[in-house]
Formats: structure tokens, C-alpha cells, sequence
């Protein structure tokens, strides 16, 4: 209990700063979880710049059909 109650004080502004802003990390591990993905399903790459494109193909947003609108553009 002395740990838990230590954790927590010296934590407690982040705590407070997650609570009050309601922001989450769920973004970079989505993120992160997409990537793995990628390295699993290519198995190896020749290289690291081979792994890096495969990266930013599948995660980008590239489209590659001339005169077509990114995957996550939004209209505003």
C-alpha cells in the first residue's frame, strides 16, 4: 500500500494532467501496433530503408492513384 501511495504522489500532476486534459496514448499505440504488423507480415527486410518505406506506404496516407485524395483526408 506504502508503494501504491508513493507511486501516486510522485506521479500525481501527470495523473491530474490525464484526468483534467483527457488525453491518452492511445494514439501512438495504434500507431506502434500498426507498425508491428508490418514487420511481421514483411518477416525481413533487405534493409532498414526497405522496412521504412514499407512503414510509411501502409501508415503515410500515400495514395498512389494520380488525382485521388489521401486515406485520411476529411473535408472541412
Amino acid at each position: 500500500m506504502k508503494k501504491a501511495a508513493r507511486t501516486v504522489k510522485n506521479h500525481l500532476w501527470g495523473i491530474l494532467n490525464a484526468v483534467v486534459t483527457k488525453v491518452t496514448n492511445a494514439t501512438a499505440e495504434s500507431l506502434n501496433s500498426n507498425i508491428r504488423k508490418i514487420k511481421r507480415a514483411a518477416c525481413a527486410f533487405r534493409n532498414k530503408d526497405r522496412f521504412n518505406n514499407a512503414i510509411y506506404l501502409q501508415i503515410g496516407g500515400l495514395s498512389l492513384y494520380p488525382g485521388t485524395a489521401p486515406a485520411n483526408h476529411t473535408d472541412h
